[in-house]
């Protein structure tokens, strides 16, 4: 029992990183997309000292990480084994797609984080665009809406972060009277375009709606005008970025955003406020 209290566990997704102190934790978040890149999972006991120096000198603290496997080192968490993963159920799209959690990752025998291949970028499924990139052009994007009444009085709000996880820039933009759907949508285009002005040209777009995010995908039909005239604007900003792809996570995981949100209920309709951390 001891070993297991000390374990720990390596996912990698996409070309990112994350690392969590229990299975649940791993599960609730790698599982959560609505368009999962390729995801491996591994098991590790003992958190190296040196790797968790490392991660909190990249700005990552507590019980989770998250790093872009490009700054992964060969070695930095000591030996790991494949780990079976299942996805939980409850975080499936009703798409008409195979049921994920009926999937298992193949067992695969490792003797050490060298075997890894954190620098290896895995294919990612048919509705993720990720390709091999410079860090210097590449951003996260976490987005969300809110509004008191839905409809009622809403406010969009958007985080973009560097790969090492740090917030770059903090935006919000009062929406008027709308619903919580419009609110959404408009904080995704707040965060695209404001990419875009920055010069990002890769993106990774995260949000807790799983709506905005299969629309955009395509895998959701828009019915009402107005909210398919928003995914319009999104997707044809999606256009610009040389590779994309979008997310949907879990609430506690996106709470930065909601924050932002929520204060921008108290702006005007089309007032956007910047509050940059550089």
């Amino acid at each position: 029992m001891e070993e297991e209290k000390d374990a720990f566990y390596v996912v990698r997704k996409g070309d990112v990183v994350g690392i969590y102190k229990s299975l649940k934790d791993c599960q609730n978040q790698a599982g959560s997309s609505v368009c999962n890149p390729s995801v491996s999972v591994f098991k590790g006991y003992g958190l190296p000292k040196e790797a968790e120096e490392y991660l909190v000198s990249h700005g990552l603290k507590n019980a989770s990480y998250t790093i872009s496997a490009s700054d992964v080192k060969v070695d930095l968490f000591g030996s790991l084994v494949a780990c079976p993963y299942q996805q939980p159920a409850s975080s499936m799209v009703n798409s008409g797609v195979e049921d994920p959690s009926k999937r298992r990752f193949p067992d695969m025998a490792l003797s050490s984080a060298s075997s890894f291949s954190p620098h290896k970028h895995f294919k990612a499924d048919s509705c993720s665009q990720t390709r091999v990139i410079s860090s210097t052009s590449r951003c996260t994007l976490e987005f969300d809406g809110a509004s008191k009444g839905n409809p009622g009085l809403s406010g969009a709000g958007a985080v973009l972060r560097a790969e090492d996880g740090s917030v770059l820039y903090r935006l919000q933009e009062g929406v008027g009277i709308a619903t919580n759907n419009v609110a959404e949508y408009r904080a995704v285009i707040l965060g695209l375009k404001y990419a875009l002005e920055k010069g990002y040209k890769h993106i990774s777009v995260k949000g807790d709606s799983k709506l905005v995010c299969c629309q955009i995908q395509g895998t959701w039909k828009t019915k009402n005008q107005n909210m398919a005239d928003l995914c319009q604007m999104a997707k044809q900003l999606k256009e610009k970025f040389t590779s994309f792809e979008i997310n949907h996570v879990l609430r506690e995981f996106n709470a930065e955003a909601d924050v932002q949100a929520n204060r921008a209920i108290n702006l005007r309709d089309g007032q956007v406020e910047v509050e940059s951390s550089h």
